[in-house]
C-alpha cells in the first residue's frame, strides 16, 4: 500500500504496499480511529458525495491480484466477503449471516444470506465463493496472497500443481459454503473477511479476461458501492449499490458516491484538500508537517499507529546478497535511531525486529516484547564494528572489491531521503558504493515482485493480528517474497506453526522469526504510523490498525 520528495523531512504516509486483504477481526492493542462512525440515516442528502485520496492509480483492482493498501481501500468499498470487520476490528457477519466450526477445527460452514446479488442485479450464491476460492488457488491466476489466503485449505498443494478443483471447498446448496482445512487455522475467520477472498463473478471474468477489473462496464462487485467511473490517473468513482445486501447497515450508507482521487503528487493532493475538493488525503507533503495541528489538539492532522514494518529487501538470488555476512554487514551498518528520530522526525520508531508493536502473543501480551532477539546490538558503535567484521568475513575488507549496489525505491515521502542516507552510510561505514534507482509506483511493485532488482525499499502491514501475516512472507515460494529468500530451517519452523496448540504455535513463530533475524533475511528499518489530513466535515469513517479507511458509512456534513 507513492511519491517521493527529495527532502530529508519525515514522511507522512505509510507504506502503500503492505498487506492488503487480510481479515482484521483481531484484538489489536491499537483500535480504529473513528470520526463519528455512528452516522444515522438521513445525515447526508442524496446528492452528497465523499472524496478522498489514499494513493495513486492502483496496480490492479482484481481482488485476487491486489497486494497494496491503496487498492485494498477501494476493494473493501466495492466488495464484501463472507465476513466483514467492524470499527472495533472485530469480525462480523458479511455475505454470510452465520457460520460454525467443527470440533476438530477442520470444517468451517458458512450460511449465506438469502437474496444476495451482484451489482448488475444477478444472483450471487455459494457457488460464487467456490469459484473465487479455487481461482485464488489456481497457479494460472498467480495470486500473490494465494498461500496466505487459502494455503491451509485441504487440497491446496494439488491445486497449486495445476488442479484447482482439488481445493476442498464446496457448496452443498446455494446458501451453504463449506471449507475443509488440512490443519486447524484459528484465524480463518479473519481470512474470510480478507479482500483477496471477496467473491468475483465468473461470468464477467470469463467474458472479459484480465481486463474485467479495468473498466466500470465489466467491474461487477457485491459491496455497498460499485464502480461507475475510472479515469486513469485522475479518479475512480464508486456509486451506491442499489442491489447491496450484507453485513453493513444500509440505513447508514448515505453518500451517493465515494470518489478516490488518484494522485502520486503529494503537493497536488494537499491542494485538493486545502481547496475543499477532497475531505481526506493520505499523502501529505513532508514540508507541511511542522505547521500542522494534530487532531488531539483540535487540528485535522491525524497520526495513527499501524501494524507494519518498513524494511529493505535484498535479492538473495544474486551475488553478493546470497552471502549472509554481506546481508549482516548491510543491516548492522545502519543507525536506525538516526533514521527514525532525525530523518523521519520521530514520526516512526526504529525497528530492531521484523514484527512490531500492537501484535499480540498467545496470552494476549505483546508479541514483540516477548521476543528474545534483536537484529543489531543496541550500541551503534559496536554494531558498526560488527558490520565491518562481517564484510571482511565475506571477503571484502574495508569494501575492497565489493560491487556497486543498485538500490531501487519509489519516489514518495521520505523514501529518497532514506536512499540518500544509505548511500552515505554504506560509504562511510563499509567503504562501498550504492546507486539509487527511482522507479514510478506503477512499475515498482511488479519489478520487485519479479526479482528484477538488487536491493529495494519494501514494507508490509499485517492483514490480521497474527505474526504469521508478516512471517509467511519469507517462506520459500511465497507470492510476496520479493527477496526470493529461501531457508529450509525457516520453512520447517513455519510449517510447525500449523497446529492447534496455541502456546506451542506461538513459540514456533518466535523461533521462526529468530531464524530469519539471525540469517538477515531482510533489513527492518522502522515501524509504521499512518499520517493523513481529514476535514472535520467528514463523518462516519474510520481507520484501522491495518492501514484501511472504512468509508461505507462516510458522509460530508
Amino acid at each position: 500500500m507513492k511519491k517521493m520528495l527529495a527532502l530529508v523531512l519525515a514522511a507522512v504516509m505509510a507504506f502503500s504496499m503492505a498487506a492488503c486483504g487480510g481479515g482484521s477481526g483481531s484484538t489489536a492493542t491499537s483500535g480504529a480511529t473513528s470520526t463519528d462512525s455512528t452516522a444515522a440515516s438521513g445525515s447526508a442528502t442524496a446528492a452528497t458525495g465523499v472524496t478522498v485520496q489514499v494513493g495513486p492509480n492502483p496496480e490492479t483492482l482484481d481482488p485476487a491480484l491486489n497486494s497494496a493498501i491503496d487498492g485494498a481501500n477501494m476493494l473493501i468499498t466495492a466488495f464484501e466477503g463472507l465476513l466483514i470487520v467492524d470499527e472495533n476490528n472485530q469480525v462480523q457477519p458479511g455475505q454470510a449471516e452465520s457460520y460454525e466450526v467443527s470440533e476438530d477445527g477442520l470444517t468451517w460452514t458458512f450460511h449465506l444470506r438469502e437474496g444476495l446479488k451482484w451489482s448488475d442485479g444477478t444472483d450471487l450464491d455459494a457457488n460464487d465463493f467456490v469459484y473465487t476460492y479455487k481461482r485464488v488457488a489456481d497457479p494460472n491466476t498467480a495470486a500473490p496472497y494465494s498461500a496466505t489466503a487459502v494455503g491451509m485449505i485441504a487440497g491446496y498443494e494439488e491445486a497449486m500443481n495445476g488442479n484447482p478443483d482439488a481445493l476442498q471447498v464446496e457448496a452443498p446448496d446455494a446458501l451453504t459454503f463449506v471449507v475443509h482445512l488440512s490443519y486447524p487455522c484459528t484465524y480463518f475467520d479473519k481470512l474470510a473477511a480478507f479482500a483477496t477472498l471477496s467473491p468475483v463473478q465468473q461470468e464477467t471474468i470469463e467474458a472479459n479476461g484480465d481486463s474485467w477489473a479495468t473498466a466500470p462496464e465489466t467491474y461487477v462487485s457485491n459491496g455497498p458501492y460499485y464502480m461507475t467511473e475510472w479515469t486513469v490517473g485522475q479518479q475512480i468513482v464508486f456509486s451506491k449499490n442499489p442491489y447491496y445486501k450484507g453485513g453493513w447497515d444500509t440505513s447508514k450508507i448515505v453518500s451517493e458516491t465515494i470518489t478516490f482521487l488518484l494522485m502520486e503528487d503529494s503537493t497536488a493532493a494537499y491542494t485538493a484538500y486545502t481547496t475543499g475538493q477532497a475531505q481526506l488525503i493520505k499523502d501529505v507533503p513532508t514540508e507541511e508537517i511542522p505547521s500542522l495541528t494534530k487532531a488531539e489538539d483540535g487540528g485535522d492532522f491525524y497520526v495513527d499507529p499501524i501494524m507494519g514494518t518498513y524494511y529493505l529487501s535484498m535479492n538473495d538470488q544474486v551475488e553478493p546478497f546470497n552471502d549472509v555476512n554481506v546481508r549482516k554487514a548491510l543491516s548492522l551498518a545502519i543507525d536506525r535511531e538516526y533514521v527514525a528520530n532525525t530523518l523521519m522526525q520521530g514520526t516512526y520508531s526504529p525497528a530492531y525486529k521484523l514484527t512490531g508493536p500492537g501484535i499480540t502473543d498467545a496470552d494476549g501480551s505483546s508479541y514483540m516484547d516477548n521476543s528474545d532477539y534483536d537484529v543489531i546490538p543496541t550500541d551503534y558503535e559496536e554494531a558498526k564494528k560488527q558490520a565491518q567484521e562481517a564484510l571482511a568475513e565475506a571477503g571484502y575488507p574495508n569494501g575492497e572489491g565489493f560491487p556497486t549496489i543498485t538500490y531501487s525505491t519509489n519516489d514518495s515521502g521520505y523514501h529518497k531521503a532514506v536512499a540518500e542516507y544509505l548511500q552515505q552510510c554504506y560509504k562511510d561505514v563499509l567503504g562501498i558504493n550504492l546507486e539509487v534507482e527511482v522507479v514510478e509506483w506503477s512499475s515498482f511493485t511488479p519489478q520487485r515482485r519479479a526479482g528484477d532488482y538488487q536491493m529495494a525499499r519494501n514494507g508490509w502491514v499485517l492483514d490480521y493480528n497474527d505474526p504469521s501475516s508478516m512471517l509467511e512472507l519469507f517462506m520459500t515460494g511465497n507470492g510476496n517474497n520479493d527477496g526470493k529468500y529461501s531457508n529450509a530451517e525457516y520453512d520447517e519452523m513455519m510449517e510447525n506453526t500449523k497446529i492447534a496448540d496455541k502456546d506451542e504455535r506461538f513459540a514456533n513463530l518466535h523461533a521462526a522469526e529468530k531464524i530469519a533475524m539471525e540469517d538477515y533475511a531482510m533489513i527492518p528499518l522502522a515501524f509504521y504510523n499512518d499520517f493523513w489530513l481529514q476535514s472535520s466535515s467528514l463523518k462516519g469513517s474510520w481507520h484501522s490498525p491495518y492501514g484501511y479507511w472504512y468509508l461505507q458509512y462516510a458522509y460530508v456534513e
